[in-house]
């Protein structure tokens, strides 16, 4: 017995492969039942039976029962997802605390080194990507900032102020502790009142005249070293989120600080920022 395709997407979904779902579908239709039965009735090949029918033992979703023949017993559905959501959970837990130990270790350093070595060798042309999905954008933005030392200029709308302040608070913070100088030109509106409250504390915010600079769109430069900037409409939620990123210093030399010094000259302050 095969489930109905949006069950078996479903299942694939939560980590299970084609031989596991199979299985283990025909196996609830089944209740218990040995590996060449369900082999007949999964159509896996039973080579493979024995081994994938333990997979799913380990993972919750079986019982052995040690007979002659050996057979299997489905575990309630509900019982096997909530065992399988612990599991998940527990495992990530564990490699967590591995990145941490490692993070903290002296084999930290050696991955640095090799990391060095090997950008010594790479040409500005090949530290450029794209990024699909805003959190992909989300992560890389966050890289950019943590590893400013000198600015972070800013262009982007206000939904991006908006996903500016719910997104990189905490990091925008520590840039301005660490004396990194943080201008950021946007529209604004009614609905980026709280944004432009928290960050105009940290950052020198101005506002872009959508008289004088007919601009919609993300843009951001780091260090006048690397740029990443928006490829979508940035308001539009049904289409993908795409960017553009990178290290060329001559693109951001040359191409995203003259243009962001434009769009600066061009708009009006909307703080008072202590330096």
């Amino acid at each position: 017995m095969v489930g109905s395709a949006q069950l078996m997407d479903s299942l694939r979904g939560i980590g299970l492969n084609l031989y596991e779902r199979k299985l283990w579908v025909s196996l609830l239709a089944k209740g218990v039942a040995t590996a060449g039965e369900l082999s007949s009735i999964a159509h896996v090949p039973r080579s493979r039976t024995y081994d994938v029918l333990q997979t799913l033992a380990d993972k919750g979703f079986a019982i052995v029962q040690t007979s002659k023949p050996l057979k299997y017993v489905a575990v309630p559905p509900s019982e096997a997802l909530e065992k399988a959501k612990q599991r998940l959970k527990e495992d990530l837990e564990t490699k967590a605390e591995r990145i941490e130990r490692l993070k903290g270790s002296k084999l930290l350093d050696e991955l640095d080194s090799i990391h060095k070595q090997g950008m010594e060798m790479v040409s500005p042309e090949d530290m450029t990507g794209s990024l699909k999905g805003r959190y992909s954008a989300i992560q890389q933005l966050d890289f950019m900032f943590k590893g400013a030392e000198n600015s972070v200029n800013i262009i982007t709308t206000a939904s991006g102020l908006n996903e500016l302040f719910e997104n990189h608070l905490s990091v925008i913070k520590g840039l301005k502790q660490r004396g990194v100088k943080i201008r950021i030109a946007t529209k604004i509106n009614d609905g980026c009142a709280d944004a432009v409250k928290a960050l105009s504390s940290l950052a020198d915010i101005r506002k872009i005249s959508e008289k004088d600079l007919p601009i919609h769109g993300k843009f951001a430069v780091v260090d006048g070293q690397q740029m990443i900037f928006g490829l979508s409409d940035p308001d539009d939620m049904q289409s993908q989120h795409m960017m553009f990123w990178t290290k060329s210093q001559h693109a951001s030399k040359n191409l995203a600080n003259p243009l962001f010094d434009l769009v600066w000259e061009k708009s009006a302050s909307v703080n008072s920022n202590k330096k």
